[in-house]
């Protein structure tokens, strides 16, 4: 019996001695997201009950949240962001789509070299992307799109200064050079369909478009609610386009909650309500992400 006791605890023991290594391993990814997430999460939510200073702080309960939810500058920023992310998200999948079933007939290599090409734009800094596409919408003539126009004959447009065109310009933007990361992930999702289903299809004399519709659609609707999900969290905080391209203007039309957010903080010091604004926006995510999962992942298989 003292035999078996003492088997069992060095079985406990060497397993207390593998858990030890194993979160040894993990140690440093835990400790940098407790250092970088969790720290700043709690700081957030502890400033934003706060009149912050640097030295001298003071409570000031719940005045923050309500001065952001009575502000209209954060309603219209609100606004603002739905528009953005109802515009590009849906066409940024259906263009990432289309364009991963353009590739994937040709050969590994191509589609190698048109991945590369696509994802650029996703490997290059966002500051850079913002001053190449603030020559292609420069007001005067020396912008690309600008001429165009007057090749076509057609007036030319003020892109980012005309209320009526800065939003349509940053949605173009978002379309035409952020669409990397999805084409990759949808063609990895079409590479993993088994081609005894198009076979079967074949014999049965479906068209290419029943193909789609009945096998890829379908099969890949995991794929598509995982980049919806992620689309719609990342354009609620869009910050780069808008502060590089426009700045918010022109009259607060492109002003994004992220945008907001940082100029109540870093422009006006009012860093208690920046952080009441931004804690609004983590809740209106989540709300959001947890919807859409209950919505449309009911029949989702992973």
């Amino acid at each position: 019996m003292e035999q078996q006791r003492t088997i069992r605890k060095r079985g406990k023991l060497r397993i207390r001695e593998d858990h030890i290594s194993g979160y040894l391993f993990i140690a440093v990814a835990m400790v940098v997201f407790l250092l970088f997430t969790i720290y700043p999460l709690i700081s957030a939510v502890i400033t934003s009950f706060q009149n912050y200073k640097p030295f001298g702080s003071t409570w000031v309960k719940l005045d923050n949240y309500e001065t952001a939810l009575s502000n209209k500058l954060f309603w219209k920023a609100c606004r603002n962001t739905v528009i953005y992310t109802a515009l590009t998200v849906p066409l940024s999948l259906v263009i990432a789509f289309i364009v991963a079933l353009m590739i994937l007939p040709f050969r590994r290599g191509t589609q190698s070299f048109f991945k590369s090409l696509y994802y650029i734009p996703a490997v290059a800094s966002a500051v850079v992307t913002s001053m190449v596409w603030l020559w292609i919408y420069d007001s005067s003539d020396a912008g690309l799109f600008n001429q165009l126009l007057t090749f076509f004959h057609l007036p030319t447009q003020q892109w980012l200064t005309s209320s009526k065109t800065a939003m349509l310009s940053l949605v173009l933007m978002a379309l035409l050079g952020g669409n990397g990361s999805s084409i990759i992930i949808y063609i990895a999702a079409l590479m993993g369909i088994d081609n005894t289903y198009f076979e079967a299809a074949e014999v049965d004399g479906a068209t290419f478009w029943q193909k789609v519709r009945y096998i890829v659609l379908p099969l890949c609707k995991p794929t598509t609610l995982f980049l919806f999900i992620t689309g719609i969290i990342n354009s609620f905080q869009v910050f780069i386009n808008a502060y590089m391209m426009t700045g918010g203007g022109p009259d607060n039309n492109t002003t994004m909650i992220g945008l907001l957010i940082f100029n109540n903080a870093f422009k006006y010091g009012k860093y208690g309500l920046a952080c009441a604004q931004a804690i609004l926006l983590t809740i209106l995510i989540a709300a959001m992400t947890a919807i859409q999962f209950k919505v449309a992942g009911s029949d989702v298989e992973y």
